[in-house]
């Protein structure tokens, strides 16, 4: 089933290749949407796609690339809506 997953990941996630150790991730996944640095110094991610792949991708956040210290990951469910075409970072 295809979903939609908004993570808030928060901690030392920006300076420390986060953004594309999950873009990595999430095209390896096939999952399509976005990665970005938030100002409050958290980083967001927006993905769409099957269920398991999302919940991998999930797992995945709560660790971070060497160098990261995730503290905390907010996690939201929403409805597949379908509005990527693809994964990327988000300036």
């Amino acid at each position: 089933m295809n979903k939609q997953l908004h993570l808030t990941i928060s901690g030392k996630v920006q300076g420390v290749c986060f953004r594309a150790y999950i873009m990595e991730k999430a095209n390896l996944l096939g999952l399509k949407g976005y990665v970005k640095n938030n100002f409050d110094g958290s980083v967001e991610v927006i993905a769409e796609g099957n269920e398991r792949k999302l919940l991998s991708l999930l797992e995945f956040s709560k660790c971070g690339p060497l160098g990261a210290g995730v503290t905390k990951v907010k996690t939201e469910w929403n409805k597949y809506k379908k509005e990527f075409a693809k994964f990327n970072t988000k300036y």
